[in-house]
């Protein structure tokens, strides 16, 4: 995943033209829940907040409080939660955090991020970090927390926007340990 960055190493635009975040729509729900299913096999949570019995406008309505900050269960905090569009096809999502609680300062950081298996390698989680960089900031987060496991392809991007290794947390038995950085 290759990007151009200046010297600060902040990732500045990527190979992934036309790549958009966007809030979920109405008219996303067969794709983002075949989405979800897909990640679900790798055992990623995709539709963070999404329930088996849920429907769909209560998700959306619930993605809403999330970001207002409206009801949020106990242990989450504000956030946007955003699809990345690339030409009306969804290819990933990201979750942007405002703040962060403890279990997000040591595992979650302030980005989640993610790209679906068939879209991978193609610049996209670059950009899906890079423009989720930019919603922080105009929310005020200065300094941003990414954490990412122990894999080479989310250690290039994470560090082709700038992220600087901060420490490595150990995770549960025989998980490989988070690697956390932060981009000024």
């Amino acid at each position: 995943m290759s990007s151009r960055h200046d010297a600060r190493g902040d990732c500045r635009a990527s190979t992934a033209a036309g790549l958009r975040l966007r809030p979920l729509r109405v008219e996303d729900q067969d794709a983002f829940l075949a989405a979800h299913r897909t990640m679900a096999a790798e055992g990623f949570n995709f539709g963070l907040g999404l329930q088996n019995d849920m429907s769909w406008g209560r998700y959306l309505e619930a993605l809403e409080e999330g970001r207002a900050a409206i009801n949020l269960p106990k242990g989450m905090v504000p956030a946007p939660f955003l699809v990345a569009d690339v030409g009306g096809e969804i290819v990933g999502r990201t979750s942007i955090r405002h703040v962060i609680n403890d279990f997000l300062a040591s595992v979650g950081g302030h980005i989640g991020y993610a790209v679906l298996p068939q879209h991978r390698r193609r610049g996209y989680a670059t950009e899906i970090l890079r423009q989720s960089l930019v919603v922080a900031r105009a929310h005020g987060v200065k300094r941003v927390l990414v954490t990412c496991d122990d894999n080479i392809a989310s250690i290039a991007v994470i560090e082709a926007c700038g992220g600087q290794l901060d420490s490595l947390v150990p995770a549960e038995p025989g998980a490989p340990s988070r690697r956390r950085y932060w981009i000024d």
